[in-house]
């Protein structure tokens, strides 16, 4: 079914330009990517595991698909998983990023990743015009569903560059003709709006993967106009919200609208429920009532009003604090209103007089060197005292991973990390 749809893509646009590597300085037109293809050698293995910001991963995808492999991506050095069997059906496996715990493989059909592709292209508007341009992981769904499946089931030009620097993106833009599209995540936007290298020549701007702060969106909108659209996927279910509106958001918790031909709403637990066709078949092997037969329970605390998502939160990332649950987005959404906190990550952990007990700890990078108390007066000014955090943690910047997200609990396990060290050395 995939194989079928690229080769009539391919016939449609084969003198048509498909795929440029800024990397290599190779292009192909989508006839040549199909005589690519169809030349090839294929391995007999069961498995294909694409990898890399690179021409070759999209080749090995087609490659795969037209052996009947199954296509399991994989960022680069990372391991391939252990993999008996295949479930009938299925074409495509991902891997979640273990944000909520140990990381799972996800099943699809070929007709589920061929939906969320037709959901994505239709909400956001892609358009051949406006190539698509990928430094972002080809091998997390957000890439793979926003640059490959688009590229290779509908016809969307792809510009590849495996650098992210400033530089990268002005050479985009000076080959997209009419224009490109940009799906990033926050940390490029800023970095991008730092170097000035956003211009009107970025037609559409995505940003997913994390938040997409408000200070950020509304800074590049007033300097060029560009409205950084935010995203809300999930590796079970690909695309679930957009933001499609013309102008910044006022509520950062907001995520826009469902998706075309996705429907949302919450569950009794006030979880967020995502129903539509591209939905995964399951999880791999160790299945989950929470994922099949195209339902998908999040585990965000989900919002509606006016036809607009709000995420108030991860269900899992509740801090008990005597009895009483705060989710930490209420917290971090008041710290970051201080105009001198440029990142804010709230969490808990334990109390050493009753483990059930938890403190709550804010990460904080600012613009300039505060003073503790300025801080806490002003939270106690805008939060119950009970939510106020104990303990205050300063660091130089906020590290995501490579999907662009903050891991709550690997900046946990760092922070009590810190906290042995210096009670080490003061013992010493």
């Amino acid at each position: 079914m995939l194989y079928e749809r690229w080769r009539r893509i391919a016939r449609e646009n084969q003198n048509e330009l498909a795929l440029r590597d800024l990397t290599s300085g190779e292009q192909w037109t989508f006839g040549q990517l199909a005589k690519l293809t169809e030349k090839a050698d294929v391995p007999p293995k069961p498995v294909a595991y694409p990898s890399g910001i690179r021409a070759e991963f999209v080749l090995d995808v087609l490659k795969a698909w037209r052996s009947g492999q199954v296509v399991c991506p994989l960022e680069p050095g990372q391991s391939s998983p252990a993999i008996r069997s295949i479930p009938p059906g299925v074409v495509h496996l991902k891997l979640t990023s273990a944000t909520t715990g140990t990381r799972k493989l996800v099943a699809f059909t070929a007709a589920q990743i061929m939906a969320d592709a037709e959901n994505i292209v239709q909400t956001m508007g892609l358009r051949p015009e406006w190539p698509n341009f990928g430094v972002i992981s080809l091998a997390h769904s957000y890439g793979f569903s926003n640059l490959v499946t688009p590229l290779l089931l509908h016809g969307i030009p792809l510009i590849l560059s495996n650098s992210a620097l400033p530089e990268s993106l002005r050479q985009a833009t000076g080959l997209g003709g009419e224009g490109i599209t940009v799906p990033a995540v926050p940390a490029l936007w800023r970095i991008w709006h730092e170097a000035r290298v956003i211009t009107d020549q970025v037609r559409l701007s995505i940003s997913a993967g994390a938040p997409l702060p408000l200070k950020l969106e509304e800074a590049a909108f007033s300097r060029v106009g560009v409205k950084i659209h935010n995203f809300y996927g999930a590796t079970e279910c690909g695309g679930i919200a957009y933001d499609d509106s013309s102008s910044p958001r006022s509520d950062a918790a907001c995520v826009g609208r469902a998706m075309q031909n996705v429907e949302l709403k919450a569950g009794a637990d006030g979880r967020l429920e995502v129903r539509s066709a591209a939905v995964a078949k399951s999880y791999w092997t160790k299945r989950s009532s929470d994922l099949g037969n195209g339902l998908f329970r999040t585990t965000d605390i989900a919002e509606f009003k006016d036809g607009l998502i709000y995420l108030r939160g991860r269900l899992t990332d509740q801090i008990n604090v005597a009895g009483r649950k705060v989710l930490p987005e209420t917290i971090e959404r008041v710290l970051l209103q201080h105009p001198d906190v440029r990142e804010c990550v709230v969490f808990g952990v334990s109390s050493s007089e009753l483990e059930r007990v938890e403190n709550i700890v804010a990460c904080l990078a600012t613009r300039r060197e505060l003073a503790l108390r300025t801080l806490q007066q002003f939270a106690v000014g805008r939060l119950p005292a009970w939510q106020v955090p104990r303990q205050w943690w300063f660091v130089s910047q906020i590290k995501s991973n490579a999907r662009g997200k903050v891991v709550r609990s690997k900046l946990r396990d760092q922070y009590l990390n810190a906290k042995r060290a210096d009670a080490a050395e003061a013992g010493c």
